[in-house]
Parts: structure tokens; C-alpha cells; sequence
């Protein structure tokens, strides 16, 4: 047992040395494409959702594309009385019974003053969505977490969201059976933060096996064009995991997560810059697959020139491998 330990700690560092595999394929619309969800319909087709345009959607046949944009989920933006209810960020779609549930941001770059809406729909489709307003998660300075990069997670018919960006970085707290609003007498907890940096968000949990993995960004996630970080500080993805999906998580050494834990699942690599704003999409095709931006170092370093990219999910040793 001590031998099969050590090798499921080794593991997650091979690919560090022999490299990454590239992102799939993608045509069509492969940009504007920032903080992506990814949901398939029950009819086969694919939607992507991402910060922008007021919660750009696209669709395609196929993970693979063709990807076409459809318009903004949320024409009028927001109903939440906050700076930024016009411009939104990082959405989160989950299915729950036959209703879907958009998640996404209201804030402005680099402050606290932030709020996690809803809307719903019962099909997906531009010009369905019904905006239901805030869900009671929302931040201001002074608070331990900056109310952004919705997650929802079903555990057992329970729902919890995971969120934060910087600050004391990311928080879960428990929702109303139906996921609307935050549950009646709770408070939100911490996940997980690193002490130096406090540069974590966009929060991704998902369940593999007897595993709960927690799915992060970390590092510079923009403004490349203008003023790139120091080699290693741009965006990658991370990871910790748990038997619980409420707390105790750990990186591949045993590092707590909330103590600066967290093992490399993707970085820069080749012409791959700054992966991140990550989710986790069980495809019937493909398998667990990685879906995140990314820069194509190729085409050009701006945000709008960002690219969709995924990778398939190899968690044979324990631990997620792309």
C-alpha cells in the first residue's frame, strides 16, 4: 500500500516531463470564448457558454464543432443592482430535472464588489433564458471571498456552489434544494487558498470514482497583449481532491489545499499559453474531457483572440492526466 501511494503521487508529474497533449479539435467558432461551459442537450447538440456579450452561446453537432454563435443568453443583462449587471462573467449551466440553470458574475475587474445570478430555461435556446436575479451570494469589501466563477455540484440530491477569485480565494456554500438561492442560516467556508499568492479562482468540482476533484485557476488570467507575467505566473489549471466534497482536499504530496496545496494538471506548453477557466464535461464520445481557454501563442495574446480548447482526462493513477 506505502509502494502504490507513492506511485499515485509520482504519476500526475509525468506529464509535467514528457508534455502535454495538445488541445483537440475544434471548427467553427473556436474564440470568444472566455471562462467556457460546456453542457450537451438530451437531442446531441452542444452548447458552450462564456464570459461576454452579455453570456455569449454558441452551438455545434459535436464537442469537436462546427461551433456557431446564437446570440446572448442574456440580452438585458442582469437584474442585479450592481457595477458590471451588463457585461457577465464566467457562466456555469448545469441540468437539474428538466429545468437548466445558468450561474454567472456580476463585477468589475479587480474588486469586491460582486454577485453571483441565476437564470433559467427550459431548453437552452437564445431567447428562453429568464433571468431570477441574485442567488444571495454576494461580496463587498471587508468579506473573505470575492463573489465570482460559479460551480454548482449535486451531492446526493444536495446542491452546493463553489466561487471566489483572489482574496482568501475559493469558498463552497450550501443551496436550497432548489438552487436558486443560498439555503436558510448557512455560511459560505473556504476550499481552498494559497497564503502568497492569493491568486486562485474559477472553481470546478467534479466526481471521479470514490474522488471528488477541485478544479482551479491559477495565476494572470488576462491583458497578455499588455503586459505579460513573469515565466510560470500566467494562468494553469490545478487540482486537489477529497473523499468529502465539502472540505478536506489535498494535492498529490498531501499538501491541504487550503494551506497552499495544489498539483499542476495543465500549463503552458508548446504553443498553449495561459490554460484556464476550466470545467470538466463527461462526453458520451470522448470521455472525461478538460475544457478551458487558452492563448494560441500562434495567433496573438488579447483576450478576444483567446481559443476553446479540451483535452481528454486519463484518472488511471488517481489523479487527472491530459
Amino acid at each position: 500500500m506505502k509502494l502504490r501511494s507513492i506511485i499515485c503521487g509520482i504519476l500526475p508529474f509525468v506529464a509535467a516531463v514528457y508534455g502535454y497533449a495538445n488541445p483537440g479539435a475544434c471548427s467553427g467558432t473556436c474564440t470568444n470564448t472566455h471562462d467556457p461551459s460546456i453542457i450537451r442537450r438530451s437531442d446531441g447538440t452542444y452548447f458552450r457558454f462564456s464570459t461576454g456579450g452579455k453570456i455569449a452561446v454558441h452551438t455545434a453537432p459535436a464537442l469537436t464543432g462546427p461551433w456557431t454563435y446564437r446570440g446572448a443568453a442574456l440580452p438585458s443583462g442582469s437584474s442585479i443592482d450592481l457595477a458590471g449587471n451588463q457585461d457577465l462573467w464566467a457562466p456555469e449551466v448545469a441540468l437539474i430535472g428538466s429545468t437548466y440553470y445558468l450561474y454567472y458574475s456580476v463585477s468589475t475587474f479587480g474588486v469586491q464588489d460582486s454577485a453571483i445570478g441565476v437564470a433559467t430555461s427550459s431548453s437552452m435556446d437564445v431567447g428562453t433564458w429568464s433571468d431570477r436575479g441574485s442567488t444571495g451570494i454576494r461580496s463587498s469589501s471587508g468579506k473573505p471571498y470575492n463573489a465570482i466563477d460559479p460551480n454548482l455540484i449535486n451531492v446526493n440530491g444536495a446542491y452546493f456552489l463553489n466561487f471566489g477569485s483572489f482574496w482568501r480565494d475559493l469558498h463552497q456554500v450550501s443551496m436550497k434544494s432548489s438552487p436558486t438561492a443560498v439555503a436558510s442560516g448557512v455560511s459560505a467556508y473556504q476550499l481552498a487558498y494559497d497564503p502568497v499568492t492569493t491568486a486562485e479562482e474559477g472553481s470546478f468540482m467534479f466526481k471521479n470514482g470514490n474522488y471528488y476533484y477541485l478544479f482551479y485557476s491559477k495565476g494572470k488570467c488576462c491583458g497578455y497583449d499588455a503586459s505579460r507575467p513573469a515565466k510560470g505566473d500566467e494562468y494553469k489549471i490545478m487540482v486537489c481532491r477529497s473523499t468529502s466534497a465539502t472540505g478536506g482536499f489535498v494535492d498529490a504530496s498531501g499538501r491541504a489545499c487550503t494551506n497552499g496545496g495544489g498539483t499542476v494538471v495543465l500549463e503552458s506548453h508548446d504553443f498553449v499559453y495561459g490554460p484556464g477557466g476550466q470545467g470538466v464535461y463527461n462526453d458520451p464520445t470522448h470521455g472525461p474531457v478538460l475544457y478551458y481557454h487558452y492563448v494560441d501563442t500562434r495567433i496573438g495574446y488579447a483576450d478576444g483572440q483567446k481559443q476553446f480548447g479540451w483535452n481528454t482526462i486519463n484518472f488511471s493513477s488517481g489523479w487527472p492526466v491530459v
